[in-house]
């Protein structure tokens, strides 16, 4: 538990102090936000904020993660370094995407297909090294199931099963870049998922199958503890991120931050063995893919639209919404999530 404290200290305040240090940098070299001719006419004030901040958010994660792990001299995981691992590769498809928008001076950085390609590679990568590094008790950071509480059902195999990881993971960052539309919207609701994973993870650390004690509701997670422990670096991260990027945010995460967080979001689903539950957990993010997936299908079918600005977030600016009204609105409702998913989560617990 102590590492747990550590590394979101650490990284909260490599975050909190970091930031401003990025913001003077990125503005120093002209790494200003471009805005969609097409978007709400309030964005507008906004062209030439420095984005790519995601930087911040990644790099007090893994400084945090390593130093809670120094100065606990706790080991770190398979579990742990992979999760990382996604996210920082993740983060990096974001890197370059944000430095193309800006080296083009276009709000279009790589090209639809290059990105996902990225994605793509990374999750099929991290699908099959999770399949990986048995521990002492044979156990594995994942295994070729799908998920909800704990792995379900029968195996999968492990060709349909990396063709799911690759989908989910895909889903998940995108989604987390959908909701990067609002200053602070995907950071806060990002760090509410967080947050409830630090939790779920240390129940499945005093419930493991491996205990002493071993019922029949025990989970048969590899690295619970570690896993806690980059759910809370990252949490720090987005917290003392927030401070800055909140409404007026001073510095935009980017798709440096919005993938890299769907990243580390899908990565602890799959070795906490939660993948269905994170649908619950991040219900603001699938709300707002699904408003594009409306928008665009229906938009299709009929040439007509159901919301007036997709993603759903804008629809509610284009109403004449405050967009600080939206930011915590939305962040309500996002919690209203979190505390349904570990409801649930914990629901087989209680007596009866």
């Amino acid at each position: 538990m102590r590492t747990v404290l550590v590394s979101a200290a650490v990284s909260l305040l490599i975050a909190l102090f970091g930031t401003p240090l990025a913001i003077r940098l990125f503005t120093r070299r002209g790494y200003g936000q471009l805005i969609r001719e097409d978007g709400p006419a309030a964005h507008a004030t906004k062209r030439g904020t420095p984005t790519m901040g995601g930087t911040v958010i990644v790099i007090a994660t893994v400084v945090g993660y390593v130093v809670g792990h120094a100065a606990t001299a706790f080991s770190v995981s398979a579990s742990g370094l992979l999760v990382l691992g996604l996210m920082a590769a993740l983060g990096l498809v974001g890197f370059i995407d944000d430095f193309l928008k800006i080296y083009k001076q276009t709000s279009l950085g790589l090209r639809s297909g290059a990105k996902l390609a990225g994605q793509s590679i990374v999750a099929a990568v991290f699908a099959f090294e999770v399949l990986r590094y048995p521990n002492f008790y044979d156990i594995t950071p994942a295994s070729a199931y799908i998920s909800f509480l704990r792995d379900v059902g029968p195996v999968i195999g492990v060709l349909p099963f990396v063709v799911w990881i690759v989908l989910l993971i895909g889903g998940w960052s995108n989604a987390v870049n959908l909701t990067d539309g609002l200053d602070g919207l995907a950071t806060g609701a990002a760090l509410l998922v967080l947050a409830a994973y630090v939790l779920i993870a240390n129940w499945q650390v005093r419930n493991a199958c491996t205990g002493v004690s071993v019922t029949a509701q025990c989970y048969a997670v590899r690295d619970p503890l570690d896993l806690a422990v980059v759910a809370s670096a990252a949490l720090g991260a987005c917290i003392g991120f927030l401070w800055w990027n909140a409404p007026p945010a001073r510095i935009f995460m980017g798709d440096t931050g919005s993938l890299a967080l769907g990243g580390v979001l899908a990565g602890l689903a799959v070795c906490t063995q939660t993948q269905l539950l994170l649908v619950i957990l991040g219900g603001l993010f699938v709300i707002i893919t699904l408003s594009v997936i409306i928008q665009v299908g229906f938009f299709k079918m009929t040439r007509r639209r159901v919301f007036r600005m997709a993603p759903l977030q804008h629809h509610f600016e284009l109403l004449g919404w405050a967009e600080t009204t939206i930011v915590v609105r939305f962040w309500l409702i996002s919690g209203l999530f979190v505390a349904l998913g570990l409801g649930v989560f914990y629901l087989e617990w209680l007596p009866g």
